[in-house]
């Protein structure tokens, strides 16, 4: 930084992780200084000089004013601009909360279809990026830039990461304040080495991994990669780590079951290793339809919290939120559980049975719904469209009972149950059935 500043620092000490909230600075004071060091064998973030873990979530629309509250001090996005507000509103409103902020960067992807080869194509990308962090790099609520998401998974050509390089170096050249890094679907040899070797600008990987996580050691050495890391994803167990129905439906797990496994990944991933492990963006602080509008949403459609928020929230400040999620104990459908293949005879009625319990002794309200089960089913978490829901089909609702008909029509279906506890809380199980 060419001036000096005068920077306030809101600090706020975090008993599980021992780091700092996000710097809360005013726009006219310019860039923060981040800064990757490692003192006494400790690799971290420092941002004006303050060491920097990083608390965040993963949020492009989600509630930044909820993150805050929550304890984090940062958040990263997966593009400058997400079609609902620009890089630069989305800084501001960071700002506001105190929360810094990983700015993503689309880079075209080979499973998409962007040839690398194509030498023309590749420079006209680079020059679109060039504007994006002009206009942005001296925000006070950047903490550094993201380049690309998830660019090995079914890639081919290592000419990517020389693209990658060509940006990261782009940027070092305009931006002298911030770190750059890409995200991995997981870690492999391949991209550790090639991207040791060819990308000198790459500050650091940032590793995605949602049930694996448990292992981010061993892939980690597997790779050959000892250096600074931070995981950028993580959260549910994937829709490809899960039992299937004997027609194939992945089966999700309950809202209850996420905030368990979730509690056991930030302790044995990310709180684990001291030294390389620079924080982490927890997935997703928001909702998205992805398989289903549950599976990877730590928050449900109407914007009510999970369970695992108040986990999250727990290692962020170290004590439990004031009023809590409500828990599922235990769901079935006609008598079975999500594990049993439920197969039900069309128009017939059924019955879900709820144990649901609310550690606050809130009063439990339920929502409903049924739907097809998911045909728009795609790669990366790109975009899928949301299943016709068929709630016409529910006949009566309690927190302990659903009673429904299957649908008419033969076909794969769920059924959505939402406990609620009138506080902006909910706890979610969904049932995959056949109709035959």
């Amino acid at each position: 930084m060419k001036q000096t500043a005068i920077i306030f620092i809101t600090m706020l000490t975090l008993v599980m992780s021992g780091c700092n909230s996000g710097p809360k600075q005013d726009s006219a004071v310019g860039p923060a200084k981040v800064e990757l060091k490692n003192i006494d064998g400790k690799n971290r973030l420092y941002v004006n000089g303050v060491e920097f873990f990083v608390n965040g979530g993963g949020c492009e629309f989600g509630n930044i004013e909820a993150l805050a509250q929550h304890g984090a001090n940062a958040m990263r996005t997966w593009r400058v601009d997400n079609g609902q507000r620009s890089g630069l509103e989305v800084l501001d409103e960071a700002q506001k909360h105190g929360i810094m902020v990983m700015m993503g960067i689309e880079v075209a992807r080979e499973r998409h279809g962007f040839d690398y080869n194509d030498t023309l194509q590749v420079a006209k990308q680079l020059e679109s990026i060039r504007k994006d962090v002009v206009a942005l790099k001296d925000h006070p609520a950047l903490l550094g830039w993201g380049i690309g998401n998830e660019l090995n998974l079914r890639a081919t050509n290592n000419k990517v990461w020389d693209a990658v390089q060509e940006i990261a170096a782009m940027i070092h050249e305009l931006d002298p304040n911030h770190p750059t890094t890409t995200m991995l679907a997981g870690i492999g040899k391949n991209e550790v080495d090639y991207i040791a070797a060819n990308c000198p600008d790459i500050d650091f990987l940032s590793v995605q991994m949602y049930g694996d996580i448990v292992n981010l050691p061993a892939r980690l050495s597997d790779a050959g990669y000892s250096g600074p890391y931070i995981v950028t994803e993580w959260g549910a167990t994937g829709h490809w780590e899960v039992g299937l129905t004997e027609w194939n439906a992945p089966i999700e797990q309950t809202s209850t079951e996420k905030a368990i496994a979730i509690a056991e990944r930030y302790e044995k991933a990310i709180l684990a290793d001291a030294n390389n492990c620079m924080g982490s963006f927890v997935f997703l602080w928001g909702q998205k339809q992805e398989r289903t509008p549950t599976w990877y949403g730590l928050f449900t459609e109407n914007g009510e919290e999970t369970e695992a928020i108040d986990q999250m929230h727990k290692f962020w400040t170290g004590s439990w939120p004031e009023n809590r999620c409500p828990s599922i104990i235990t769901a079935t459908l006609n008598g079975k559980t999500r594990f049993d293949n439920i197969k039900l005879k069309a128009g017939n009625e059924y019955v879900s049975t709820i144990q649901a319990v609310d550690s606050d002794n809130d009063t439990l309200s339920v929502r409903t719904e049924v739907l097809h089960e998911s045909t728009d089913l795609k790669d990366g978490g790109d975009f899928e469209t949301r299943p016709e829901a068929l709630n016409e089909l529910v006949k009566q609702a309690s927190p302990e009972k659903v009673v429904f008909n299957a649908p008419a029509n033969p076909g794969n279906y769920r059924l959505f149950v939402y406990i609620l506890d009138g506080k902006n809380h909910a706890a979610t199980v969904n049932f995959p059935f056949k109709v035959e």
